[in-house]
């Protein structure tokens, strides 16, 4: 059972709605939020290694193509399929999450994230949400918590990009203006993103960075590793 699971009231005007789910999600999706995303690179390490990725601008194509192509864009789409079913329907989009998946790692990084997410969510909210994979969690959380889930999936994209910019800026290395400067210039996208899947089912699903399922693939036996993934 759900509990503390906020009721919206009509009389309530939309200004207040909006900011009290910018903090939720700021908190949810917040680096110190406990799950660990710090410890991986969704294959980044790897392109990085390989001389695939060494400046600002090759970070930022690499991360366009994810939010376009490739995991960012699969994670909000099974994000926003979660937010939109049936409590019995949730457990078939984590199934098909997980069966999408393109390696181990990123089956280990989808599933650990999201075990932390849902262990926390349940000790600060009291909201059961079983065990689920990073994004159909987020999605989860979201609806029962009846947050606005194109500002979910923007910010859940936000989040992403961050975190893999933080970890190019340890491993290129890339400077922070330069980060800050990568995020400012990739904002736009995640916010149209965020407004083209609203509505989007499993058949939508799709995936062609094909480059970074490789990375992925080959940083599990990778020699020296920083990151998990």
């Amino acid at each position: 059972m759900a509990m503390g699971v906020p009721i919206r009231m009509n009389t309530v005007p939309l200004r207040m709605i909006m900011t009290a789910d910018i903090l939720t999600l700021s908190q949810l999706l917040s680096p110190s939020f406990p799950v660990g995303a710090f410890a991986y690179s969704h294959g980044l390490e790897t392109a990085i290694c390989a001389g695939r990725i060494g400046s600002a601008p090759t970070l930022r194509s690499w991360l366009m193509d994810l939010l376009e192509h490739g995991g960012a864009q699969s994670d909000a789409l099974l994000l926003n399929v979660a937010f939109g079913s049936a409590e019995d329907a949730v457990e078939t989009v984590d199934a098909h999450a997980r069966a999408f998946v393109a390696s181990a790692e990123r089956l280990r990084e989808t599933d650990l994230q999201g075990a932390a997410f849902c262990q926390t969510v349940q000790a600060v909210w009291g909201i059961e949400l079983g065990r689920l994979c990073y994004p159909v969690a987020v999605g989860r959380a979201a609806a029962i918590l009846a947050l606005d889930p194109e500002l979910t999936t923007a910010l859940y994209l936000q989040a992403f990009i961050a975190n893999l910019t933080a970890a190019a800026m340890r491993l290129v290395p890339l400077g922070q203006v330069d980060g800050q400067k990568i995020q400012i210039a990739l904002k736009q996208q995640c916010a149209a993103i965020a407004k083209q899947l609203q509505g989007a089912t499993l058949d939508d699903l799709h995936n062609s960075a094909w480059m970074s399922d490789i990375t992925s693939m080959r940083h599990e036996t990778q020699y020296s590793r920083v990151f998990r993934t």
